[in-house]
């Protein structure tokens, strides 16, 4: 540039004069507002830097523009509460996780249950003849406990009766003590019943059918129990009497050896205890498999006339 343009000053054009913000550029050659590239980012003007220089205009610094965009987007995506509200709000309490766990295991314990149910092989293997006669059993148990129940509350009534109740009182405990006296196996007792004979075949009897035997009629309702052997030799069978295998075929009952053939006598319901003992898989049928039979006498009149001993009490003493 030469001194003659620098002095008047005509080698330069003269820089115009900064448009406000808001109106439109008023320069010919100014490009349109519409027109400008969308790839620019649009930052408030109080976050652009400017640079002063020797010029009177403002120069944008592109480079820190970008980087101030940059670090807002990081502070955006690293506050997801802020993104998106109510989120921190939404955690499952753990009362709710345990009580969806109790739910869950309550469930699966009824869907166990109703297929274990559901799929009884002993139920499903049995015919129609030996459910019928199972539902007998049951029913005639339930007859005869209704009964009880039934004798029992008449005792009640009369032990409530006012000037009746001490003679009511003395009658139901001499019944009681006859009752207690059969069952302890010290008073003999009659009625109608049942002579279960084993027959021993191939094996002899083992003391362990003997015992089958005898918890399937005590379960049908047997009242008063007695085991006869081969020479007649008799054992009153009360709740301790145990059973063991003797040499040959010979049956030791509470210390008393018996040979076989054998035969119980049991007072109580003759149908109720029959089907008890001919029940599929039972005791006849176990005897029958080791060779050997079950035979089924009804007695309209059966007699316990074995005693059992008493036991001395070493330590106990009634009270008045």
């Amino acid at each position: 540039m030469s001194e003659e343009h620098r002095e008047t000053g005509t080698g330069w054009p003269q820089p115009a004069a900064p448009v406000p913000a808001g109106r439109p550029d008023p320069r010919p050659d100014a490009p349109d507002a519409d027109e400008l590239s969308p790839l620019v980012p649009d930052v408030p003007s109080s976050d652009v830097p400017v640079e002063s220089g020797d010029d009177d205009g403002a120069t944008v610094n592109l480079a820190e523009v970008a980087s101030a965009s940059g670090e807002r987007a990081s502070e955006s995506a690293a506050s997801p509460s802020s993104a998106v509200p109510g989120v921190a709000g939404r955690r499952v309490s753990s009362a709710t996780v345990m009580i969806a766990a109790l739910l869950a295991l309550l469930g699966f314990t009824l869907v166990v249950q109703l297929k274990t149910t559901s799929t009884d092989p002993t139920l499903a293997a049995t015919r129609q003849e030996d459910l019928v006669r199972i539902f007998s059993d049951l029913d005639s148990r339930e007859k005869r406990l209704q009964q009880d129940i039934e004798a029992l509350e008449d005792s009640q009534r009369q032990l409530r009766s006012g000037e009746q109740g001490r003679q009511a009182a003395l009658e139901e405990a001499t019944k009681r003590a006859d009752e207690l006296g059969i069952l302890a196996g010290t008073l003999p007792a009659r009625g109608p019943g049942l002579a279960v004979r084993f027959e021993p075949g191939g094996k002899p009897i083992r003391a362990d059918r003997v015992l089958d035997a005898v918890q399937e009629l005590r379960g049908a309702g047997a009242e008063a129990m007695q085991i006869s052997g081969g020479d007649r030799a008799s054992a009153r069978i009360i709740a301790s009497t145990y059973f063991l295998d003797g040499p040959g075929d010979v049956l030791v009952v509470d210390g008393r050896a018996l040979t076989g053939p054998f035969t119980i006598t049991v007072i109580g319901d003759p149908e109720t205890m029959r089907t008890a003992l001919n029940i599929p898989g039972g005791v006849a049928a176990s005897v029958r498999g080791d060779g050997g039979n079950v035979s089924v006498e009804d007695r309209e009149v059966a007699e316990v006339s074995a005693l059992h001993a008493p036991l001395k009490l070493e330590h106990a003493r009634p009270v008045s």
